[in-house]
């Protein structure tokens, strides 16, 4: 069986490849270079080189303040290739497994964690994209799952839980926003849900469609998030320095951040049967491989 990813480079298509697939399960993960998911013309050639049985489509336009004035380039990545992708798909029955976010929604919900089927209303040009891009899924292939996330980070790239480490090494104080909220995510136990849910819509064509939302057990705010990080980097030898909390109003930013961005697994977990673990638990396993100096 061969399962095409895309992204391979970012932090979840490099869990992939890194996941114990069952034996007889081939991942294939072109470059950027190698493949331009934008291009109509290079994914049909990509589809027609090999008979994929799933296509998981993790590759992104992330940065989420630039796109505020790159809006073109974050709509050709975020919604122009969703929607070759779903098109291409759908012409030759693979089915799309496709990642989202929580900037989708508004996060202006007062309590509680925002459900799949919940109405979008994205506040910031990344989102917006984002959103667009779920619309081209879910109208290009029938045949999809689409997986929102939150607060991804992992051994592997840029992302916050390297950076606080890295700053906690530097300076004798940190200050992080402390009141937005929302769920880590391991880019690990990520990658593990979008292969079980690619590997049960490859086998079954019967497997649950739609929206769902993947992010690990329990919620935070940065602050608090920060504060973990320190206090298990210094566990494990770095410095452990006080994390003081502040407003956004505080941390003003091109592009508007959610207040809110707790997502519920309930869907994920009776469809497929994924129960995720704990931020904590999945932040330890992140720390242990992160010990002695940070890598880039």
């Amino acid at each position: 069986m061969d399962i095409l990813v895309l992204g391979g480079a970012g932090q979840v298509g490099t869990e992939l490849q890194a996941h114990a697939w069952p034996e007889g399960v081939r991942v294939h993960a072109p470059t950027r270079d190698a493949l331009d998911i934008t291009e109509p013309a290079a994914i049909e050639a990509a589809l027609d080189g090999r008979a994929y049985a799933a296509v998981i489509n993790t590759a992104a336009y992330t940065a989420v303040d630039k796109a505020e004035s790159d809006v073109a380039a974050a709509w050709r990545l975020n919604a122009l290739a969703p929607a070759i992708l779903a098109a291409a798909t759908k012409a030759r029955g693979i089915p799309l497994v496709h990642v989202s976010t929580d900037y989708v929604f508004a996060g202006t919900k007062p309590e509680g964690a925002y459900g799949p089927d919940e109405p979008v209303d994205p506040r910031s040009v990344y989102g917006a994209s984002k959103a667009a891009g779920e619309i081209a899924v879910r109208t290009g292939n029938p045949r999809h799952a689409i997986l929102r996330t939150a607060w991804v980070v992992s051994p592997h790239r840029g992302n916050f839980v390297k950076t606080m480490l890295r700053l906690a090494a530097e300076r004798d104080r940190l200050t992080v926003v402390d009141d937005q909220h929302g769920c880590p995510t391991s880019a690990t136990d990520l990658a593990a849900a979008l292969a079980t849910v690619a590997l049960r819509m490859a086998e079954d064509p019967t497997a649950p469609t739609g929206t769902f939302h993947c992010v690990n057990d329990g919620s935070t705010t940065w602050c608090g998030f920060a504060r973990a990080i320190v206090a298990g980097g210094a566990r494990r030898g770095g410095r452990d320095v006080p994390v003081e909390g502040i407003p956004t109003a505080a941390y003003p930013t091109p592009a508007r951040r959610p207040s809110n961005s707790r997502l519920s697994t309930d869907s994920l977990r009776e469809a497929y049967g994924i129960l995720p673990r704990p931020w904590q638990d999945a932040l330890d396993d992140i720390l242990d491989k992160l010990a002695g100096p940070v890598r880039a």
